[in-house]
């Protein structure tokens, strides 16, 4: 080995092992999605307590748009979860978690694409409440906006149809094969068939 290239490893380690802990910068991201997951919490309890005390006095369709708003508060808040749970664990540091009763089925397997199919699953799900409440609203909101509102949700299941099969095609294992590879376990291989 030249002099010239010892000289340049103890550069490289350094500024690999910097890059590499410049990844805990993002942890600062995901502790302030945290405090947004509380606002949500707030925002939820205080949409509750509307529902509760006006309920006397709502329409059912002033409950069902009141209600569809709790669940949009709650598909946000998973949102977020999957956010800073899988994003965390993905571009951060592992979460020891392991044999723990409450770790999420879904963390075992998490990569980069299991996470964007799983976003844009949610994103699917909020897009579909907000059409619901603008359908239950239609006598108020004009026919444009109802159209924008179809093509942007079913842009979003077309994006979400596209990642699913780009993740498919990318790792065809199956879920059940993921969770044997987080969990350490083989399968085993199948017998050699008899020689008649």
């Amino acid at each position: 080995m030249s002099d010239s290239a010892q000289l340049d490893r103890p550069l490289a380690r350094y500024v690999g092992s910097t890059i590499f802990v410049s990844r805990w910068l993002q942890a600062p991201l995901y502790l302030g999605l945290i405090v947004a997951q509380g606002v949500y919490v707030w925002r939820f309890m205080d949409e509750l307590w509307h529902l509760v005390k006006d309920a006397p006095a709502l329409s059912e369709n002033d409950v069902m748009l009141l209600v569809l708003g709790l669940v949009d508060v709650v598909m946000i808040a998973n949102l977020l979860i999957m956010v800073i749970i899988g994003g965390y664990e993905t571009f951060v540091s592992r979460i020891q978690m392991r044999d723990h009763p409450d770790q999420p089925e879904w963390l075992s397997h998490v990569n980069a694409n299991v996470l964007k199919v799983k976003l844009a699953m949610a994103i699917i799900g909020i897009s579909s409440i907000h059409l619901l409440k603008t359908f239950i609203e239609a006598g108020k909101v004009d026919s444009e906006t109802m159209l924008w509102q179809t093509i942007i949700h079913l842009a979003f299941v077309a994006s979400a149809i596209a990642l699913a099969m780009i993740d498919r095609f990318l790792s065809p294992k199956s879920t059940a094969e993921h969770i044997l590879e987080a969990n350490g376990d083989k399968r085993p291989n199948p017998a050699p068939a008899q020689a008649s």
